[in-house]
């Protein structure tokens, strides 16, 4: 696409997004919704006026999911990733006092901007940069804290891809078996015909509606599935995640194209565990948690059944948010050991088929990515890659600038294509500028 027609698409993505918040929220920027300042949920017992509920779904809320979403375990039943007895990694500082400064101009638009003015923009809630394995900037906003286990929503995504794409490389998964032969009760649904590869890159022809201000969508349905969202009083549907994945119907091809669906990551979290024996959560902290130096235990979201939400579940700290993402940037090794095979971290970031990325079309601002893994792929010469959720949470990987972001965010707008042009183009800029300083 020309770069005149990428940058007019992704004005009329980012406007149609800001119409749709104007539209459903009383607009505040950052510093006016900030929850500290709101004062959600303090006093014992709060306010009428500022507690914050899941029955009357006020936690996903804006301006209340501020605050939610560094306190998400208050809302939901959990299952913890122990980081076992293994000393806590201490990032080494080098703390940089240019980062604030550093300009870019954002998709869309001939305004520069700052790298600070941007936290506000993405209504940032913690954010951290490593270069070369050191901590080089570091802020926590709002009730945000280092100590705080932030929902990553989508983000679980890579690390439950990072899991099966290791299985792969090690023999114990095979991308080219059907779905039914790990998953048989999947027979009857949308999936029946589709390999695992289809579900590891999300080119699964299902059924399911990802519009998040929808509220009978799929993905919302799914979520009462799971009671990771509220239920009506007369709800007589599917009682887990994995008893709604095979009401799931067929549209379209599989392989013919990207489409991402929240079902899909839930779908490969039971094959995972079909083909292994190992419930998803024990393989995470098995793999991940105990061998990190991770400060904290995390945990995950889990329905009725106990069975982890694999498309959106996870809580953790920012750093060992971090943690994972350098990891992954030294090649899938950490304190001597080979964490995730690098045959594993290869086929991640080589990516998936830019052409049936490009089909789905409902990516304006990332033109010229794939989806590999549940990664999203960058294709520039930085070699980049990323791991995001919706408000804006991500983890983004530039292994040419030895450099890794992690950020949590409460942006009003949960699809990222109302985040990405104040993101992307800031995560660019500073890659070329430690690029730049690493040549020097």
């Amino acid at each position: 696409m020309p770069k005149k027609a990428i940058i007019a698409a992704t004005a009329l993505a980012v406007a149609a997004s800001g119409a749709q918040a104007q539209s459903e929220h009383k607009q505040l920027d950052a510093a006016e919704s900030d929850p500290a300042k709101l004062g959600w949920m303090q006093g014992t017992p709060p306010p009428a006026d500022k507690q914050i509920k899941f029955d009357d779904g006020s936690y996903f809320r804006f301006p209340q999911l501020r605050w939610s979403f560094s306190n998400w375990r208050q809302f939901f039943p959990t299952l913890p990733l122990h980081r076992g007895d293994t000393s806590a990694h201490a990032f080494p500082r080098k703390e940089r006092d240019d980062i604030d400064a550093l300009a870019f101009t954002p998709l869309g638009s001939d305004k520069p901007m700052s790298w600070k003015d941007a936290l506000d923009a993405n209504y940032t809630d913690a954010v951290i940069v490593l270069h070369k394995g050191k901590i080089v900037y570091e802020r926590y906003m709002g009730v945000t804290t280092p100590a705080s286990q932030h929902i990553a929503f989508s983000v679980t995504k890579s690390y439950i891809g990072t899991l099966a794409a290791s299985l792969a490389a090690e023999g114990k998964l095979d991308p080219d078996k059907l779905v039914t032969d790990y998953v048989p009760e999947l027979a009857g649904s949308g999936f029946a015909g589709a390999t695992v590869r289809h579900v590891m890159d999300m080119t699964t022809g299902i059924a399911f509606d990802e519009t998040y201000t929808n509220a009978d969508a799929d993905i919302i349905r799914h979520a009462r599935a799971g009671r990771a969202a509220p239920r009506r009083a007369d709800y007589d549907g599917p009682d887990g995640f994995l008893a709604f994945l095979p009401t799931i119907g067929k549209q379209g091809e599989h392989g013919e194209r990207f489409t991402y669906r929240t079902a899909n990551s839930d779908a490969l979290g039971w094959i995972i565990t079909r083909a292994t024996g190992i419930p998803v959560r024990e393989q995470l902290e098995q793999r991940f948690w105990s061998k990190l130096g991770m400060e904290q235990d995390a945990a995950l979201v889990v329905d009725a059944q106990g069975t982890p939400f694999a498309g959106g579940g996870l809580m953790l700290s920012l750093r060992d948010m971090a943690r994972f993402g350098e990891m992954m940037r030294l090649g899938g090794k950490w304190n001597g050991q080979q964490v995730v095979p690098a045959t594993a971290i290869a086929d991640i970031t080589k990516g998936g088929g830019k052409a049936e990325f490009a089909k789905n079309g409902a990516y304006p601002t990332l033109p010229g990515w794939s989806y590999r893994n549940q990664w999203w792929v960058r294709h520039n010469d930085h070699g980049a890659y990323m791991a995001r959720g919706i408000h804006g949470q991500a983890i983004y990987i530039d292994p040419k600038a030895e450099m890794v972001i992690a950020r949590f965010a409460s942006h009003p707008v949960a699809g990222n294509v109302a985040i990405d042009p104040t993101s992307i183009p800031a995560y660019e800029a500073l890659g070329r500028l430690l690029a730049d300083e690493k040549r020097n």
